[in-house]
């Protein structure tokens, strides 16, 4: 029909050989730059391993035997709050039933057992560590 495709205009050919290998350069510098960090990183990490190796330090990583301690001292915390909220609660109820007065002292030596396992909780917990002087 008499419409003319209009030849589309392109780049020489020398524009993009050039934008690619500006772009190629970047990156291999960029690479260069990494790999230089990383050999750094390297080398300060051997460096590190060696001096803790030489030292004696222990592994800071979760040993058996600090699993161990931390297991027990969970069960500790977690055998002392129980009960002393289940003793409160099995006095109160006794009381209670000698008394005759319901719920009253169940509620309250509930409360006050509650009360004694956070003690023995916090108690264990701000102890210090080392040995004693």
């Amino acid at each position: 029909m008499g419409e003319r495709e209009k030849p589309e205009r392109q780049r020489p050919l020398g524009e993009e050989q050039k934008r690619a290998d500006a772009s190629s350069e970047a990156d291999r510098r960029e690479s260069a730059a990494l790999r230089s960090r990383l050999d750094r990183l390297s080398a300060d990490l051997d460096a590190n391993k060696d001096l803790s190796a030489g030292s004696g330090e222990k592994d800071l990583g979760l040993s058996a035997s600090s699993f161990g301690g931390a297991m027990n001292l969970g069960f500790r915390v977690l055998a002392e709050f129980v009960s002393a909220v289940v003793v409160g609660a099995l006095l109160g109820w006794q009381l209670d039933k000698w008394f005759g007065t319901s719920p009253l002292f169940l509620l309250v030596l509930l409360l006050l057992g509650t009360a004694a396992g956070f003690w023995n909780v916090y108690r264990i917990a701000v102890k210090p560590s080392g040995p004693k002087s």
